[in-house]
């Protein structure tokens, strides 16, 4: 079994070497160049980790893992400029700095490399693998709709908004471990437990990017916090802070809601004032456990003995005891 660690060092080394050969380079040089700004890997990750449950040697699929971390990018790349972006990790976002018709050629060809990469798998898998990749690029693309629908909403309920991030966070960590499990020689019903695992921990992490959100450590979390209050982002927060506030709390939401002009640390700290006093923070913490702990639940359910599964639950045990 390889370490998390040793698996990380293995993509980022496979993600460094990978060829981009072709013409003409004013194409290719912004793909190298969103894969190269760094990130945490998440999704190949797991993907060799859970091929790692049923056979030696992740990285004999590291193509297929490549190809997932290829189009997770691809996703960035795009949203950074449906959202106009001008910093992604730390660096400008592609459309800033080439511009807006670079971002959208490029970001088409990386879809395209995704399927060239995910599709270097054994012959045998080759069917399904890439109907679950297809399936899912469709949900991702689905969610994110949803995402920009609910941006002119304010009636958005709690379960909306899972289901909008189940679809546009969730199924592509969900997509890379059942792909690692297949591609591993993984039964059925094993892949599917692992597809299950990875929606509730995916549900987990993004309910936790809320909560940090407005709660992080600036300094930890790397950018502003009060990013959401500021564009009133349907979040589980703050569909629940509407929801569950008294009439003197909900006018005062609303009033920093509708406001067109406002000073920003004033909005943010009223609205976390806000979130205090309805009990906003336990109530995000509690469904975040409440995924967590059904994810948890899934795993201990795959056939693999206990031992072999410790890499991957210390994996996702970190993931949700962060930070940023």
């Amino acid at each position: 079994m390889m370490t998390s660690d040793e698996i990380l060092k293995v993509v980022n080394q496979g993600l460094d070497t990978l060829p981009y050969d072709r013409k003409p380079t004013s194409l290719y040089a912004p793909i190298r160049y969103v894969l190269s700004l760094g990130g945490k890997r998440i999704r190949p990750v797991l993907m060799l980790l859970s091929y790692n449950l049923f056979k030696e040697h992740p990285e004999d699929i590291l193509m297929p893992a490549l190809g997932l971390e290829t189009y997770h990018n691809y996703t960035l790349l795009h949203d950074d400029l449906m959202d106009n972006a001008d910093v992604r990790r730390g660096q400008p976002t592609v459309h800033k700095k080439w511009d807006d018709n670079t971002a959208i050629l490029s970001g088409d060809s990386m879809l395209v490399l995704a399927y060239q990469r995910v599709a270097q798998c054994d012959a045998q898998f080759l069917p399904q693998t890439l109907e679950l990749f297809t399936e899912t690029a469709l949900e991702i693309g689905e969610g994110q709709q949803y995402d920009m629908d609910f941006e002119t909403r304010n009636d958005v309920t709690e379960d909306e908004y899972i289901e909008m991030i189940r679809l546009k966070t969730s199924v592509l960590l969900a997509c890379a471990l059942k792909m690692g499990a297949l591609l591993g020689g993984a039964s059925a019903k094993d892949a599917d437990l692992l597809y299950q695992f990875g929606e509730k921990i995916g549900l987990a992490f993004q309910l936790q990017d809320d909560l940090l959100d407005v709660y992080g450590d600036p300094k930890v979390f790397g950018k502003a916090i009060g990013g959401d209050i500021t564009s009133n982002k349907k979040t589980y927060m703050l569909i629940n802070a509407v929801n569950r506030a008294n009439d003197a709390q909900r006018a005062e939401l609303m009033k920093w809601i509708e406001a067109k002009t406002f000073n920003r640390a004033e909005k943010v700290a009223a609205v976390t004032r806000l979130y205090d006093e309805i009990g906003i923070r336990q109530l995000c913490e509690e469904k975040i456990n409440f995924f967590f702990e059904q994810g948890k639940a899934l795993l201990e359910q795959v056939s693999v003995v206990s031992e072999r599964k410790e890499v991957l639950r210390q994996y996702t045990n970190a993931m949700m005891h962060r930070e940023k």
